[in-house]
């Protein structure tokens, strides 16, 4: 079974950083969708797709995944750039271009 090890990111809707200081492991299926004829809902065999492990460090899930017999990646978070901005910058003398009204 495969596994994807990895640091979650925020969501587009919050601010905080909540939820993204755990590491998760997340079973990645590749077992086939089928449809139901009758009502068109969508299933799936294999429910370890809905698995999410969270951990606290990475080291603790790398070493889950490999007590368990798993072939697992580990997706490296990208570290966060922060703008620092002020307002007082908008009318700087040594602006890049020259502030106009």
């Amino acid at each position: 079974m495969d596994a994807k090890i990895y640091k979650p990111v925020k969501t587009a809707m919050q601010s905080g950083l909540a939820g993204t200081r755990e590491w998760v492991l997340e079973f990645v299926s590749n077992a086939t969708r089928s449809s139901d004829p009758l009502m068109g809902w969508t299933s799936i065999n294999d429910t370890t797709g809905q698995v999410l492990l969270h951990f606290e460090t990475r080291e603790e899930a790398i070493g889950y995944a490999k007590r368990e017999g798993l072939v697992f990646t580990v997706e490296e978070p990208r570290l966060r750039r922060r703008l620092v901005k002020s307002y007082s910058e908008n009318f700087s003398a040594d602006r890049r271009q020259p502030w106009t009204h």
